[in-house]
Order: C-alpha cells, then sequence, then structure tokens
C-alpha cells in the first residue's frame, strides 16, 4: 500500500492485471488487509476481487496455497505484491509452458537463480543464492503455471512433508518439485523490475515510474512554489512557498509549505512544514517540521527539530 508514482504499489500492478480480464483477482494478505481489500475494490470497482487470508506467515509457497481451489485445473499467475514489472502480461500468459520471470543480475549470489538445461530453453533447477552461481538469471516473482492444481499439490506435499527452508514453505521448492516431476517451465525475461522491498529500492522504482509515466499537470493547489519535474500531485494537495523536485510523489491531501523536498514519498495527508526533505519516505498523516534531511516515517508519526 505504499504510494509510488501517484499509487500504491498494489494499484500499478491491478492496472496491469485488468487488462487481461481475469476471471478472478485472489489477493492474499495478513496484516491491514482491510486496508488493502478497502482500497482495491474502490480503485478497481469492476474487477472480480477475492480477499485470501494467510493467518500464519509460513513462506511464499504456503500463501499461493491458500489462495488455490482444490480440484481447479484453470491456469494460475502468481505476482508478488511489493514489484512492479514493465512487462507485457498478455504476452507472458500467451506461452504454451509454464512460465517463470527473469531478469539477468550482476550479482546472482543474492538472488533465487535459474539454471538451463543443455539447450538453453528450458529451466532444469531452481537455486536460491547459490554460493557458486552456474548462470546470472534471477527470479523476479513473476510466475506463469497452466495448472493451478498441480501447483496447488506441489506446494501441498511441501507442507505434508514439513519440507522448509529457512523455516518457510518457499514456492521456489514446490516449483522444483514440478520441473522435478516432468512439468516443462521456460524463463521469460523482464524488460523493466521495479522492487519495492526496501526504502532504497521503493525511492528507486518512484523515480523510473515517474520518468516512465510523465505525470499529469497538477489541478491546483500550488501557491509561490516551484515544481521541477516529474513531479506527481494527488488531488487535494497543498503546496505553498515551496520547491518541489525532481522525483517527489504526493498522495492525495498531502501539504508541503515552506520546504525544499526532492526525490522523496509523500503518503496520504503526509504534512511538512519548514523542513528540507531528500530521499525520504513520509507515511500516512506524518507530520514533518524543521531542517530533517533524510526520514522514513510510518503512518501517524510527528517529528519537530
Amino acid at each position: 500500500m505504499l504510494p509510488v508514482a501517484g499509487r500504491p504499489i498494489i494499484g500499478h500492478i491491478l492496472a496491469d492485471v485488468a487488462g487481461l480480464e481475469p476471471e478472478e483477482v485472489r489477493l492474499v494478505v495478513g496484516y491491514r488487509g482491510d486496508t488493502v481489500e478497502a482500497y482495491a475494490r474502490r480503485a478497481f470497482p469492476d474487477l472480480p476481487i477475492r480477499l485470501v487470508w494467510q493467518e500464519s506467515q509460513l513462506g511464499l509457497g504456503h500463501a499461493v496455497l491458500q489462495a488455490l481451489d482444490p480440484g481447479d485445473h484453470d491456469a494460475v499467475l502468481v505476482i508478488l505484491g511489493d514489484t512492479v514489472f514493465d512487462v507485457d502480461y498478455r504476452e507472458v500468459v500467451a506461452h504454451e509452458e509454464n512460465v517463470l520471470g527473469v531478469r539477468p543480475v550482476p550479482d546472482p549470489e543474492r538472488f533465487g537463480i535459474v539454471e538451463l538445461d543443455g539447450s538453453g530453453g528450458r529451466i532444469s533447477r531452481l537455486v536460491e543464492k547459490p554460493a557458486q552461481p552456474k548462470g546470472n538469471l534471477a527470479l523476479v516473482g513473476l510466475y506463469y503455471v497452466h495448472d493451478g492444481e498441480l501447483l496447488r499439490q506441489a506446494i501441498a506435499t511441501l507442507v505434508d512433508d514439513d519440507a522448509r527452508t529457512r523455516d518457510e514453505y518457499q514456492l521456489t521448492d514446490a516449483l522444483q518439485r514440478m520441473i522435478d516431476g516432468g512439468e516443462r517451465f521456460v524463463p521469460y525475461e523482464i524488460g523493466g523490475w521495479y522492487d519495492c522491498g526496501k526504502s532504497e529500492t521503493l525511492l528507486a522504482t518512484n523515480r523510473a515510474l515517474l520518468e516512465l509515466h510523465a505525470p499529469e499537470e497538477p489541478a491546483g493547489g500550488v501557491e509561490r512554489s516551484v515544481l521541477i519535474p516529474p513531479v506527481h500531485v494527488g488531488p487535494g494537495c497543498a503546496i505553498e512557498n515551496a520547491v518541489v523536485g525532481p522525483y517527489v510523489s504526493l498522495a492525495e491531501g498531502a501539504t508541503i509549505r515552506d520546504s525544499v523536498v526532492r526525490d522523496s514519498i509523500l503518503a496520504e495527508g503526509a504534512h511538512v512544514e519548514g523542513a528540507f526533505l531528500e530521499g525520504s519516505i513520509i507515511g500516512p498523516a506524518v507530520r514533518v517540521r524543521g531542517r530533517a534531511r533524510t526520514v522514513n516515517l510510518g503512518e501517524n508519526s510527528e517529528v519537530t527539530w
């Protein structure tokens, strides 16, 4: 739900998924799931959304298992909720084989890596953070499986066997069992991979998406101020006697007064006054006053210098 380039991360994902006209969108949630549901239903009223609760946080494989119905052999597209992709999803789901999204990385030992067979076209092995990687194609969090029941069974056997990796039921372990059982998986190289899992990557994603999708001119609320593009200004924002930008995203109702703000994200109702902010993430209803330079604050905080 953190805002990036004018909308929550999940909003970017759902906007892309909506173009596929899916039979159903299942959101696997835990903490603050009601907030996710309220936003998704309000922002995408035409999407057939089902909320699925993961009561115990037992890993990505376990999360996906909660969303799979027994006996349902329909195709399944799995997208991690903290990642935005620049990808043609229609091209992904048009594949005749199962697909794993990948991206070449300079440091493969930090990621889950796919190893290819001799022909180079089929995935033979998935290795999590290998000490001596046999390639540099990292898994990026996009999975397309033609038979959801086969995926469900593979994950269920992990749970039945209590086969955990780092104390969690891993989706990669279930996929490896499918590969070992003869299922064919092929890599699909992703053009843009915007990870939002950490503050620095969230800000990098904000910069990239603001560059990629030029924001509209603010409808109002800007007085005696300079905006240095790209800047996204949401509805109901107020900017007074300030310099804002580049690479600033303001969600609905955010306020900046007597300040300089750049390379930062302000969530709904955030208020910054008399401050210089750079590389900062300001949560909902946060109030910042003073000479802070870089701060990351959760909702309803208040900081004064």
